[in-house]
């Protein structure tokens, strides 16, 4: 079985969120059935929100870098890093190592355009950095996808600040519908949960919604590296 390094830390919780939905995902009889990890938890990576929607602080890419190289070293077969934002440093990653990257837009992006119909609106929940650096919609427009955003992101916002500092509560769910319900008036009910924070909420998006939860297409595709033939638990 193949092993995978985990760029993780950004949040912690997130992080074992996605450990939480690996052992969940595979089969398992024993112990040795498990995806093997090595995973690097580091939330002293410096804040992707400051440094992408303040221009304050330092620059995250070449510790995510470092991270990767470290990940290598100890022998991981191929990397992921549940956290959406950070993506946007996939170049710098991707150039410290020769691992393959599991990048977790290209699978959203991928899943939406096999769930929508040609020029098909998706919604994003996702860290308002990710629509300042252009991230998600430069790759659904590729696919021939129109990428929408809440009107008002102030609650996406709020949600992701309220899960990394007091957890994923009733609240941070609030939040979350209200960004959910103002993207199904725009006419975008298929919304991809772009952000590993909000992975967190009970029922991200609104009753309206069709989620499409980034991180679970993450440990779909660590658990398809892993151990070849073997389809994950869906």
């Amino acid at each position: 079985m193949r092993r995978v390094g985990i760029i993780g830390g950004m949040g912690p919780e997130a992080t074992v969120l996605l450990m939480q939905r690996l052992i969940r995902a595979v089969p398992a009889t024993d112990d040795a059935d498990h995806v093997p990890l090595i995973v690097d938890q580091n939330p002293q990576v410096p804040s992707r929100l400051r440094f992408l929607l303040d221009g304050e602080g330092e620059d995250p890419g070449p510790v995510l870098a470092a991270m990767a190289r470290r990940l290598e070293t100890a022998g991981a077969g191929a990397l992921a890093m549940p956290c959406n934002t950070a993506h946007h440093f996939a170049p710098q990653i991707r150039a410290a190592t020769r691992l393959p990257f599991l990048d977790m837009v290209e699978l959203a992006v991928a899943a939406a355009r096999d769930a929508a119909p040609p020029g098909g609106r998706i919604g994003l929940l996702a860290s308002p950095a990710l629509r300042r650096v252009g991230l998600y919609d430069r790759a659904l427009a590729q696919a021939g996808l129109t990428a929408l955003w809440p009107e008002d992101e102030s609650p996406v916002l709020a949600a992701i600040r309220r899960v990394k500092s007091g957890g994923a509560d009733q609240a941070a769910a609030q939040m979350l519908q209200e960004a959910s319900d103002s993207l199904a008036r725009q006419g975008a009910t298929l919304q991809i949960i772009a952000c590993t924070e909000l992975s967190l909420v009970e029922a991200p998006g609104g009753p309206q919604a069709e989620p499409i939860d980034s991180l679970d297409l993450l440990v779909r595709a660590i658990v398809s590296f892993a151990k070849p033939g073997d389809r994950p638990v869906p």
